[in-house]
């Protein structure tokens, strides 16, 4: 079963075969995932990013209209470049040339179909730890950060106070 810190995950599945986002939706709501949305439309992807704002995109390479190579370039302007976004991509597309475009245009892991959904369900749950362990690093350095800046302020006032004395006690 799910730990519990991952079954809010936002999870955002684009796959023009409605019978393969009924598979998706089906196995990930049996795992416990409760936050999913599913496109069949390519074209509604990127604008589903910004809205929906996923911790997980299981994407497909070959659709019409719109490929998932073509997803992929448009989301590098969306996605922040310090962020981490996981992107599973699941196709039937098996040449190697396209797994390495796909990896290559910011995709994280690659399964070709028809896939196992055990093997899924871990992919998946490995890049939401990834994500999360990324979250948490992000977040510290943030609050490093303040810190530092907050340190360095107040040896600043000290220094400037140090100077000030010196120049009183030399006059």
């Amino acid at each position: 079963m799910l730990d519990d810190s991952y079954k809010n995950a936002a999870i955002l599945i684009v796959d023009d075969q409605e019978a393969n986002v009924d598979i998706l939706v089906g196995f990930l709501e049996n795992q416990g995932y409760t936050n999913l949305k599913a496109t069949i439309h390519p074209r509604t992807a990127v604008a589903l990013v910004k809205s929906f704002d996923p911790d997980i995109i299981l994407l497909d390479l070959l659709m019409p209209h719109l490929s998932g190579f073509e997803i992929l370039s448009q989301l590098k302007a969306v996605i922040a470049a310090n962020s981490y976004l996981p992107i599973l991509v699941l196709t039937a597309d098996i040449t190697i040339e396209s797994k390495q475009r796909a990896l290559a245009l910011g995709a994280k892991s690659f399964l070709a179909k028809p896939y196992d959904l055990h093997e899924v369900g871990l992919n998946i749950k490995n890049l939401l730890f990834t994500r999360y362990l990324a979250q948490q690093l992000e977040n510290q350095n943030i609050i490093l950060e303040e810190k530092v800046k907050e340190r360095t302020a107040y040896l600043e006032e000290k220094l400037a106070g140090l100077t000030g004395a010196n120049v009183v006690a030399e006059s």
